[in-house]
């Protein structure tokens, strides 16, 4: 878990880097960023990701009663973390934060999708009785009508798993839900919903009480270009309920509007200098294979979100020790301080080659890799 100050709030996040665009999570009410866990370990692992707890939830310190409050946390976020190519998913009132970052942060938001959400969510009427409830009750006092309102029937027979959730409303601190709750009433998001350029993909829940799909349809139409998606038999989370079906759908959402810029990833992995060296050697001989590998290798392989990073960096330093391609093992090696591969795994890596290749190619990357490592220092590659 990491943490970050934000506008006076100790705000907690996860970050995992990847190579492509990054997958950004924002939370319902009265949740935590766990509420993501099994979607992303439904998808590949080549994405980076991104989730966080929202203001007086998880982890996370501060009130606001504002969503676009909110959606300034998130916006901070992306900026201290220098996360300019990312693909946002938000659900109830994290969709409601995803519509002010849409709409204000095009420069960072490739494109969005905004789950069980609407421009408006319920009445000023019913979030007054809301509060009330917990003024009188406290948050813990009504976890149990909040989860039981929050699913479709074939989850609710999960007993178990609806006590966790019970348990994560219950956590939450009265002050901030009950903030939470007046950014929801006070909130009117047309203005901000019509005026979104990016690519919005909208998913809602046959079953949802909270935010109807016929609400999520009419988002859908509110914003250009959009499309929806609605889940059948799924309630106000498809995070819990439908984790598969929408890490499927994030994936193709992030896909089919993904840029595959091979010169970033090259140097992402390589570092800039050497790929500057790299260029500014290159001959009308060998530009057309340069912008081959750049394209091919570096776009299409380094670049897909199939696998993460550092384990692009062991195959292919087992795959250039296996074949005898050892001019190449030095370039890698230095990778592996921004891939995140460690001198154990490569020590992994070569393992396998001398089983599966032969122990000669083994250790002649094995001597390579130690000539790097020290020349270069041992933390290269931590």
């Amino acid at each position: 878990m990491n943490v970050i100050n934000i506008n006076g709030a100790h705000i907690a996040y996860r970050h995992r880097k990847g190579l492509g665009c990054t997958l950004v999570f924002a939370n319902s009410l009265g949740s935590d960023q766990s509420l993501w866990d099994d979607v992303i370990d439904a998808l590949p692992t080549g994405y980076g990701v991104l989730t966080y707890d929202l203001r007086g939830h998880g982890l996370s310190g501060g009130l606001t009663d504002s969503i676009e409050g909110l959606a300034e946390d998130v916006s901070a976020l992306l900026d201290a973390l220098s996360l300019t190519d990312v693909v946002f998913c938000g659900v109830s009132i994290g969709g409601m934060i995803g519509q002010v970052l849409a709409a204000n942060r095009p420069d960072v938001v490739r494109a969005a999708i905004l789950c069980n959400t609407d421009s408006q969510i319920g009445t000023a009427a019913r979030w007054q009785d809301r509060i009330s409830a917990i003024e009188e009750k406290g948050v813990a006092g009504i976890a149990d009508s909040i989860v039981d309102n929050w699913f479709g029937p074939d989850y609710q027979a999960q007993s178990e798993r609806l006590a966790l959730h019970r348990n994560m409303v219950a956590r939450t601190p009265d002050s901030a839900y009950i903030a939470a709750c007046h950014a929801i009433s006070r909130a009117d998001l047309h203005s901000a919903a019509t005026s979104i350029t990016v690519p919005v993909h909208c998913v809602g829940g046959s079953h949802d009480k909270s935010v109807p799909a016929q609400n999520v349809q009419e988002l859908a139409a509110r914003i250009s270009g959009a499309s929806v998606t609605i889940l059948d038999g799924v309630g106000h989370l498809p995070s819990l309920e439908a984790p598969t079906a929408l890490a499927e759908l994030i994936e193709s959402v992030a896909i089919e509007h993904e840029a595959r810029d091979g010169m970033s990833v090259r140097e992402t992995v390589l570092g800039k200098a050497h790929v500057a060296r790299a260029n500014a050697s290159t001959t009308a001989l060998d530009e057309a294979f340069q912008a081959l590998i750049t394209e091919a290798a570096w776009g299409r392989v380094w670049g897909s979100p199939g696998i993460a990073a550092r384990e692009r960096s062991m195959l292919t330093l087992a795959l250039l020790a296996a074949t005898g391609n050892f001019d190449e093992i030095p370039m890698h090696v230095r990778a592996c301080a921004r891939t995140g591969a460690s001198e154990r795994d490569m020590a992994e890596a070569f393992q396998h080659v001398a089983i599966y290749a032969g122990v000669p190619r083994a250790n002649h990357a094995l001597k390579l890799t130690k000539r790097v490592l020290a020349e270069d220092g041992a933390d290269n590659c931590e």
